[in-house]
């Protein structure tokens, strides 16, 4: 184990990795149950969905783990998944079936463009300011989410605003965020991993820890046979393209589907393996002059591609690498063995839905609010008292957060690179797949305009 995943070398050890697994692994088990019931409104039965969401995450996550020994937790996307339902199901009238062809296909592009180094040419291309902004960013991001899914904060008038501090829920995750801080001062080891432990403990007199309901696993499995497969049937894969005067339309909706998959993706990498050097300045050199996989960067990018069209095979929509992963990063976690915990809890959540549902949102939150606050210190290395670097830099980080989207942040950030530097007189500067990206962007927005 020590060999193969190089615990030492990262400066890491096996109970460190166990305990930022299962951190990690807490932190976005919401998508066990979340994923189906956001599917299922599709008209995709609930138990297939639920076991094509875990056998995703298993299959995608292991890849990460053993072929990248990268810390990274793979899952299907929020976000994705909604899309996915409500505007191209629901909104663009395609079947379910045809929404997972589309989702297959997005899959197969983004396997594409990382083995002919696309991928890695647009990361190359991002300037430092902007990937320090990102990293920032993320760590708002993250934090943001922290504050949702506590429910500290209510939307009722239009506006963000704080909740009236009754609520139970709420209550709780004060007081984990609080326990959490106070560990984290002492120094206290595995102290984010040890405050949702505390926190759902303490959940069950406050009437927050309930256990969930959830189908039979046999059920689930007699159900699985209704997607496993269907992105390729009649409606699928085959009804697609039948239609020519539709063709315009699955074009736009793949790419939409690829270039927000892409960009999170790439945003999550950024900003969260330059932190913590899980991407050292050795990696990154590789990544930009070396051939094939022999960066653990290129393996990354590499895993997170095949994921997407592994989840539209089983049933699901984009898999994606989990801004989540974070808080197991935030926990200590620096090799693939993280990942392979996270799988392995993925394996037993099959069997154990209901206990793992239990976990309330109050108990994980103040971890990612922690670890968002741990993320904020990229923002150190942006020169804010410079104009010119100071506005892509806030759209790439703040704007991120306020959109409710990494893919989004980045195009701001982006478009205004560009933008700053044409208008300086300068956009000899401007890296040629930086520039092709922005107008990709700006084509995303017209056609999400459109459709």
């Amino acid at each position: 184990m020590e060999s193969f995943f190089k615990l030492k070398e990262n400066g890491t050890n096996v109970r460190t990795e166990v305990l930022a697994g299962l951190t990690t692994f807490f932190a976005m088990a919401y998508i066990i149950m979340v994923n189906p019931d956001m599917l299922s409104l599709s008209g995709m039965p609930w138990g297939a969905v639920f076991l094509a969401t875990i056998a995703a995450s298993i299959i995608g996550t292991l890849v990460m783990g053993l072929f990248a020994n990268v810390p990274y937790a793979q899952a299907p996307g929020m976000g994705l998944n909604a899309f996915f339902v409500f505007t191209v199901v629901f909104g663009l009238g395609f079947t379910w079936q045809e929404a997972l062809a589309m989702v297959f296909i997005c899959g197969v592009i983004n396997i594409l463009i990382t083995v002919t180094k696309v991928r890695k040419l647009i990361i190359k291309c991002i300037p430092e300011s902007l990937q320090n902004a990102i990293g920032g960013g993320i760590g708002i991001f993250i934090a943001y989410i922290g504050f949702q899914n506590a429910g500290l904060l209510s939307f009722e008038a239009g506006i963000p605003e704080l909740v009236a501090l009754n609520n139970p829920s709420v209550l709780l995750t004060l007081l984990g965020l609080a326990l959490t801080i106070i560990l984290l001062v002492k120094g206290v080891r595995g102290a984010i991993f040890i405050g949702i432990v505390v926190t759902t403990l303490l959940g069950i007199p406050f009437g927050v820890t309930q256990l969930g309901e959830t189908i039979s696993l046999s059920q689930a499995f007699s159900e699985l046979g209704t997607t496993f497969g269907a992105a390729f049937g009649n409606p699928g894969l085959l009804s697609l393209f039948s239609d020519a005067s539709k063709l315009p339309l699955v074009l736009m909706t793949i790419f939409a589907f690829s270039l927000s998959d892409t960009f999170d993706t790439i945003g999550t990498f950024i900003g969260t393996g330059r932190r913590a050097g899980i991407f050292t300045s050795e990696d990154m050199k590789a990544l930009e002059s070396g051939s094939g996989f022999k960066s653990k960067m290129d393996k990354a990018l590499f895993a997170d591609a095949t994921a997407t069209s592994i989840g539209a095979i089983f049933g699901t929509s984009n898999t994606t690498t989990y801004v989540e992963s974070a808080a197991g990063i935030g926990a200590g976690g620096r090799t693939g063995l993280t990942s392979v915990v996270v799988a392995a809890l993925f394996a037993l959540s099959a069997f154990f839905a209901p206990a793992i549902s239990a976990i309330p949102s109050a108990a994980t939150a103040p971890a990612l609010i922690i670890v968002g606050i741990m993320m904020l210190a990229s923002f150190r290395d942006v020169n804010w008292q410079d104009f010119e670097e100071a506005v892509p830099a806030f759209f790439a980080g703040v704007f991120m957060a306020l959109c409710y989207s990494i893919s989004y942040g980045i195009a701001g950030g982006f478009i205004f690179y560009t933008l700053v530097k044409i208008v300086r007189g300068e956009s000899k500067e401007i890296h040629p797949i930086l520039a092709i990206s922005t107008l990709l962007f700006i084509l995303n927005f017209i056609i999400m305009a459109v459709i």
